[in-house]
């Protein structure tokens, strides 16, 4: 009964395309004496890769391409040289591994994410008033709706917010009592005007509350 050879058994194929014959007669090649022999069986090894994928016979620097191959599959341990008479040397790969540089800090309250701490960096820089007061409006509620995306089983009111503000600013910047804080989770179309309750908004509310008045008392 003749003995199977299976694959298990066989060598590992280089580059598996152009099959095990092609690589056997590789192979066969670099044992080859006669250095005018073992060129010419080169030669003819190539012309076979050739024919067995026709398509790319007119693709640019293809045939060097080929050669490559050639020398990979002998493991770059063969005495013959390519068409434009040049041998190929295996290439030196250097790898230099260098520490990826990470842009996550050592963040407390991480489910607010890093871009807050530039935001409060930025208010705790301004001067008190309306315009700070609007900056940190904006960042209680940036705080509020990621801390709902963060754990949307957990109710979160706007004391939390308060608290947590508090503390990652040391004391710095303060939510007011009566300041609201759902200014983004109301964006849309449908959202009220003017939302940041600064100072100056809240006078501009009371002179149009006035004016209304007397158009009324007018009619």
């Amino acid at each position: 009964m003749a003995d199977f050879e299976y694959n298990s058994q066989r060598e590992n194929l280089i580059i598996p395309e152009y099959g095990r014959h092609i690589q056997k007669m590789i192979l066969h090649t670099k044992q080859i004496e006669d250095p005018e022999k073992r060129q010419r069986m080169a030669n003819s090894i190539i012309q076979l890769m050739n024919q067995m994928v026709p398509q790319n016979k007119n693709v640019v620097d293809y045939q060097d391409k080929l050669w490559v191959h050639l020398f990979k599959i002998a493991d770059y341990d063969i005495d013959v040289v390519t068409s434009k008479g040049v041998k190929i040397e295996r290439p030196t790969i250097e790898k230099t591994l260098q520490n990826l540089p990470y842009t996550q800090s050592n963040l407390k309250y991480r489910h607010y994410g890093k871009n807050l701490m530039s935001l409060i960096e930025k208010a705790k820089s301004m001067e008190p008033g309306d315009k700070q007061n609007g900056c940190i409006q904006i960042i209680a509620a940036y705080m509020k709706l990621a801390y709902r995306n963060w754990n949307r089983d957990h109710y979160v009111n706007d004391e939390n917010i308060r608290s947590d503000l508090d503390v990652i600013t040391g004391g710095q910047l303060k939510v007011p009592e009566d300041m609201r804080l759902d200014i983004l989770a109301m964006s849309g179309p449908n959202a009220p005007a003017n939302t940041i309750t600064t100072g100056s908004n809240r006078k501009r509310r009371k002179s149009n509350n006035k004016r209304g008045n007397n158009k009324r008392r007018r009619r």
